[in-house]
């Protein structure tokens, strides 16, 4: 991937919108993947209990993040 707006990025920006984290494993991110897919689905998790509903909200924020920081990731070169 060549950077900030290659087609690289807008397919990891489309994989992170369906599962949190996946456009991250895409790129070749693990430990990013592994930490955006836990904290957006634990925090889903959360909000589905009903209780703590209240967390569907960060659970959000941190699906949005991961498909932004998917499709602004410019690489190692």
């Amino acid at each position: 991937m060549s950077g900030q707006g290659s087609g690289g990025n807008v397919i990891a920006a489309i994989c992170s919108f369906f599962i949190a984290g996946l456009g991250q494993l895409v790129q070749g991110r693990i430990l990013a993947a592994i930490v955006f897919f836990l904290l957006t689905w634990v925090s889903y998790a959360m909000a589905a209990t009903g209780i703590l509903f209240f967390m569907a909200l960060p659970g959000f924020i941190f699906h949005v993040w991961s498909i932004i920081d998917a499709a602004r990731y410019k690489g190692s070169s």
